[in-house]
């Protein structure tokens, strides 16, 4: 588990957690999140390179989504954000990260970056553990409908 499950919550993530959620609510980040969750279905890196080339308002919406749970990932491995607090509301994490795990390792590779969404997928990893354990069927069946399979 992270850093930050091993420790009890606070105010301080309750607030954490509300001004990111407000984040979330900002009309730019809004478009991109409705962009992302409607057309985002690339499986390979070349699809996502067509469906969204550099330098394009739809690449700019898939990096804002994917950077911004990467930005939310890197509190909680830091320690900075209670990771069983943040998955009892953070779901959209892990919509995200189906979206784009596929996709992952060859990204990685192109950018030279094996780190590359890191604490992104270390999160989205955690999360799924703590899932399947509290609820084992439930994760799959949501892989399942997100990833339209």
């Amino acid at each position: 588990m992270s850093k930050a499950s091993q420790k009890a919550a606070t105010y301080d993530d309750v607030n954490l957690i509300l001004k990111l959620y407000d984040m979330r609510r900002e009309p730019r980040l809004r478009e991109a999140r409705a962009w992302f969750s409607s057309n985002f279905k690339a499986t390979t890196f070349d699809e996502m390179m067509k469906l969204c080339p550099p330098g394009s308002n739809d690449n700019a919406s898939m990096r804002m989504v994917i950077t911004h749970w990467e930005m939310v990932a890197s509190f909680i491995t830091s320690g900075v954000l209670n990771a069983d607090l943040f998955y009892q509301s953070g779901r959209e994490l892990l919509f995200v990260w189906e979206r784009v795990r596929d996709i992952l390792p060859e990204w990685r590779s192109q950018y030279s970056d094996p780190n590359w969404l890191g604490n992104f997928e270390k999160v989205a990893n955690e999360f799924i553990a703590c899932w399947k354990k509290q609820s084992p069927m439930a994760y799959d069946a949501f892989s399942k409908r997100v990833r339209g399979r």
